[in-house]
């Protein structure tokens, strides 16, 4: 899905540059008085502190001028836990396909268009490998270059968001692109495309992510578990060749009386 994000905003950005003064409303960029967050987690507990990592970065926005979109039954109970307003709530299959995502994006560009809100965020997990997994905030609307925020601390080194963040100015390239039937029509496309393809990406990876999680997880409290039946093992095993030991002195000391 990274590779299909990149080469679309490679194309936006190609489009951009060429076409003069286009406008769109997904393009608007205003004044942040009220912004939508998309907080996406899982279902199930038992996947260490993934959930709780997320749900320290969506407690940095002010619940005043905040709203929450949820996917995922945990991110809906710690937003009604909070007290912090909840005004969709959706769910997504262990496989998200893109009907599901198609659900939520539509809302939050419906929640855009509106006026409602003036910026919309997602705030997801996102999977570096099978050990490591970090809470990842990005800006989903309006739609412009790729960004992310984590943690402070929690960003692994060399690891991209999931989008892209190119340097180079399109502007300065020289090749000739010709774009059917038009600029406009092609960007008008686009912009729907790139929000929805951002969409289920943000929904997959906390899927891999919880799965990695919960491996890890159970893995740990099995090693800690045996560690501890060891302990209690090497514990009685010394407090019975104690009572043993006590046993035969006093049958020792009885025959001597």
């Amino acid at each position: 899905m990274r590779p299909f994000v990149r080469v679309m905003y490679r194309i936006q950005r190609a489009v951009t540059a060429h076409m003069g003064k286009f406008t769109h409303p997904l393009l608007e960029v205003r004044e942040v008085r009220k912004r939508a967050v998309i907080l996406v987690g899982t279902d199930r507990g038992l996947c260490g502190p993934l959930n709780t990592n997320l749900f320290r970065l969506a407690a940095q926005f002010d619940p005043d001028s905040t709203v929450f979109i949820t996917a995922g039954r945990k991110p809906a109970q710690f937003i009604a836990r909070s007290q912090r307003k909840l005004i969709a709530e959706f769910t997504f299959s262990d496989t998200p396909r893109f009907p599901e995502a198609r659900a939520i994006a539509a809302f939050a560009a419906d929640l855009f268009l509106k006026g409602e809100v003036d910026q919309v965020l997602v705030i997801a997990t996102q999977f570096v490998n099978t050990l490591t997994q970090v809470p990842l905030c990005l800006e989903y609307l309006p739609v412009g270059e790729i960004k992310g925020m984590w943690l402070p601390g929690m960003a692994p080194k060399g690891v991209e968001v999931p989008g892209v963040q190119l340097k180079d100015d399109p502007a300065d390239d020289s090749t000739e692109t010709l774009f059917e039937p038009n600029p406009e029509t092609l960007m008008d496309y686009l912009l729907s495309r790139i929000s929805l393809s951002t969409c289920i990406n943000v929904c997959r990876m906390p899927k891999a992510s919880e799965q990695s999680a919960r491996m890890i997880s159970m893995k740990n409290a099995t090693d800690n578990a045996e560690d501890l039946i060891r302990d209690l093992t090497l514990e009685y095993n010394k407090l019975r060749q104690s009572n043993i030991t006590q046993e035969l002195l006093e049958i020792a000391g009885g025959q001597a009386g």
